[in-house]
């Protein structure tokens, strides 16, 4: 067995450290449940029979015999393409169940919105409370004491965060989730920034943007570049929450129709009066956040997760922050280079060896915590492995060596030394700098900022030539209080113009940009937001700023103490925005995981 690293020790044991109070907490919470909760033995006649009246007969007669009751959380919906394929998955979920003495129902659905659709319009302002949102769907959906187990059916960017953080109330129950998979590849990624840039600068009509946009989203799964979908996939793996291997076979397939029946037996047998429970309670733990964060800057995924990984530990009872990624970072080497951070998608990167391959060279490496708890049997070890099908049987085999090393290296010949996610902080606040996306000669600038309040002020500036410099520029009142924290992807295209122009250009804001982030420097996600006065509130256009992932800086010359804040520009309503404005009011920092379901329950 491999040591491991002796920076991946010092952090775990200080998140350990540091949680120690709520994490008991927790577990002291989830103890109490599993032995107080009613289930189905205790349950009232009436109860039971509102709960069996809509059930087929056969089905019907397996829970009165009390086998294990299996209860679906599905994100279904036919206009999200990732989860368009789960239409089916209950109905055979019921029939895998009944093979091995159990029964399924679908406990209830959640929301789940398509940033992809929603980015640059109204409601994207509604995209990062959905987790929230999703989180309490989840718990409304599993408060009937029905379930022996939870199938979580979810893939993208809000949906598995909320999705964990609502299971995890109910952390006293064994819980899976089980995936769907990426849509086939489309037009080659290069083609298609090719062309959002080529519209950007208007040599390019609607006609031929939309046509490239249709080549690469094209067909039901998973969007195939690696942003935050993928990267959920990727941390359910590194967490041990799929079935080994699950994460990016295609929908579709034999070996996905077997990996989701393999998942739904093995969820029967982890009920608690099995000889192997295993409560979701335990299976995430400090070292399972801590490998979900690895995986993170091994494989150079999306920077949304620097906010959802802190908020899924905290429903866990776990405290981790943006310094432990960061020193963590430091330790962890790039792996991987998948597009947008590379030039192949995440079909490729699973032919090349994915995550078996990325989880095998970690452990190699003493570069991951190969004892945690997962919901396979065989332990982390499983995960090493790819899956596939031997006739009619599902089987897994040692992926080898990397098919394709300019997209997968061992971690002792990595692309670059640390993981790409550094911290940088100032007299500007705390931001995350997904340096692993951005080349090395734009890690560093400084330069006159430009102030603007929304995205499309950004576009419009640059439409008339505007921003035609060196320049740093700045996007405020974008962070959780303010309106949500929307995306801000509709600026990737304009800003990389300009970069290819040959001006440095960076950008610093108090919102997320898309988990696609891409080769413009960017300081996201900063700390404290506009809102309430935040340092970003104080700025001028001209004011000199320094972002710099080479020093950890991000600052400005101007004596922000001296000025009064800027007022916030604009109010949310509209597209249901209104309804939401406890979710801004309530919600904590970005570091915190920019909850405020959270925030308000004390956690």
């Amino acid at each position: 067995m491999t040591k491991l690293n002796d920076t991946i020790h010092r952090v775990t044991q200080r998140v350990i450290d540091n949680s120690r109070g709520s994490r008991s907490a927790y577990l002291e919470l989830m103890d109490r449940e599993g032995d107080r909760q009613v289930n189905r033995g205790t349950l009232s006649c009436s109860n039971l029979a509102h709960a069996y009246a809509g059930a087929e007969e056969d089905q019907k007669a397996i829970m009165l015999a009390r086998g294990p009751n299996l209860g679906i959380v599905t994100a279904y919906n036919d206009m999200l393409s990732a989860h368009q394929p789960y239409y089916r998955y209950p109905e055979r979920m019921k029939i895998w169940a009944r093979e091995v003495g159990a029964t399924v129902q679908v406990a209830g659905g959640t929301p789940a919105m398509c940033d992809g659709v929603t980015q640059g319009e109204d409601g994207m302002e509604l995209s990062l409370f959905s987790r929230d949102t999703i989180a309490l769907s989840t718990v409304v959906a599993l408060s009937h004491a029905m379930y022996d187990g939870v199938a979580l059916l979810g893939i993208c960017d809000k949906i598995v965060p909320g999705l964990l953080m609502g299971a995890l109330r109910f952390g006293h129950l064994p819980a899976i989730f089980v995936p769907s998979g990426p849509m086939g590849t489309g037009i080659s990624n290069k083609e298609k920034q090719r062309t959002r840039q080529l519209y950007a600068e208007g040599k390019v009509g609607r006609e031929e943007l939309l046509a490239s946009e249709m080549g690469s989203y094209h067909s039901p799964g998973t969007c195939t570049f690696y942003g935050t979908a993928n990267s959920n996939q990727m941390m359910m793996e590194m967490m041990g929450l799929h079935v080994p291997g699950a994460a990016f076979v295609p929908p579709g397939a034999k070996l996905r129709q077997e990996l989701s029946r393999a998942a739904t037996h093995r969820l029967a047998a982890l009920k608690k009066d099995g000889d192997d429970f295993r409560p979701l309670a335990r299976v995430v733990d400090e070292k399972a956040i801590i490998n979900a964060a690895i995986g993170l800057l091994a494989t150079g995924g999306s920077t949304n997760h620097a906010i959802h990984i802190p908020a899924m530990a905290r429903a866990a009872g776990i405290q981790f922050d943006w310094n432990d990624l960061a020193e963590l970072s430091s330790a962890v080497p790039l792996v991987a280079r998948v597009y947008p951070n590379g030039s192949g998608d995440v079909n490729r990167f699973h032919d090349a060896g994915g995550m078996a391959y990325v989880i095998g060279t970690l452990l190699d490496e003493g570069l991951a915590h190969d004892d945690i708890l997962t919901i396979w049997d065989g332990g982390f070890e499983a995960y090493a492995r790819e899956p596939g099908m031997d006739g009619d049987d599902l089987a897994w085999r040692d992926p080898g060596p990397s098919g394709d090393p300019e997209m997968l290296r061992p971690a002792s010949d990595p692309f670059q030394a640390d993981g790409g996610m550094r911290l940088v902080e100032g007299n500007l606040g705390r931001a995350c700098f997904k340096s692993s996306a951005v080349k090395r000669e734009h890690w560093s600038i400084e330069a006159p900022c430009r102030v603007f309040e929304t995205q499309h002020a950004v576009n419009e500036a640059f439409k008339k030539g505007e921003l035609d410099r060196d320049v740093v520029v700045v996007v405020r009142f974008q962070g959780p209080r303010a309106n949500g924290m929307p995306e801000l992807h509709k600026l990737t295209p304009a800003l990389g113009v300009l970069q290819d122009r040959g001006y440095h250009v960076a950008l610093v804001t108090d919102g997320r940009m898309s988990g696609a982030s891409g080769k413009v420097p960017a300081a996201i996600h900063c700390t404290p937001e506009a809102l309430g006065g935040g340092p970003l509130s104080r700025l001028r256009d001209g004011d000199i700023v320094t972002v710099s992932a080479e020093t950890g800086t991000l600052s400005t010359t101007a004596d922000l103490d001296s000025r009064e804040p800027a007022p916030q520009p604009h109010t949310q309503s509209g597209m249901g925005r209104e309804l939401f404005a406890m979710f801004r009011a309530n919600a904590d920092g970005a570091e915190q995981g920019a909850s405020s379901m959270l925030a308000m329950a004390g956690l």
